[in-house]
């Protein structure tokens, strides 16, 4: 998977590379699927979500330029493997789900395997977890409409964001990366993921 698909579009982020050898990736799909956890394309999770293509996980997580003292807010806890690639690079990861069925098995499938740098949350991620900013990265799993404001007050300096942003049906990963110079936004490429549903998502 990773030498296929992931190396070959260009992922060249040793510890990221390292990272999704180790981590096992079918513990997150439920049993049902297991036979297409390592395939190149999203993979349903149950609740009308998935768990992202391999290679989008991959370049998002590059994307943040984490090291081990990083602290990272994840919106979307989804599957728990996203969490897991974060939990692997950085010190600490806040992860937030808006589905407590999800947010449950994930706990669960982390704490199994011996994640123990993750705090997690059950509400609106879309307004992020302020009282544990800034964050040194902040990575967003669903689409938003806009880049929500209130994640980008919570990003630190210097500090990258990243997120799906358009319509509910495609998006552009968009990264935001913060330094004395102040913010620079780029747009990388066309993606689709889930809507973020919530306050500065989509409605319900």
């Amino acid at each position: 998977m990773v030498t296929r698909q992931i190396e070959r579009r260009g992922v060249r982020d040793a510890a990221v590379l390292t990272a999704m050898r180790a981590i096992p990736r079918h513990e997150f799909i439920p049993e049902r699927d297991r036979h297409r956890a390592y395939e190149d394309h999203p993979v349903p999770i149950g609740s009308d979500q998935t768990i992202s293509q391999p290679y989008m996980v991959a370049v998002m997580t590059e994307r943040l330029r984490l090291h081990r003292k990083s602290r990272v807010l994840e919106i979307g806890t989804g599957s728990g493997y996203q969490t897991a690639v974060l939990a692997t690079l950085a010190a600490e990861v806040f992860t937030i789900e808006r589905l407590p069925e999800l947010s449950a098995r994930a706990r669960m499938t982390l704490t199994a395997l011996g994640y123990d740098n993750i705090r997690y949350r059950v509400e609106d991620g879309s307004v992020g977890w302020p009282e544990a900013a800034p964050f040194d990265g902040i990575i967003v799993t669903a689409a938003a409409p806009r880049v929500p404001a209130a994640l980008v007050a919570q990003l630190g300096d210097p500090g990258v964001l990243a997120a799906p942003i358009g319509s509910r049906g495609s998006q552009d990963l968009v990264t935001i990366s913060r330094s004395e110079d102040g913010d620079v936004t780029t747009t990388h490429f066309r993606c689709s993921f889930v809507p973020l549903i919530g306050v500065e998502g989509f409605p319900d």
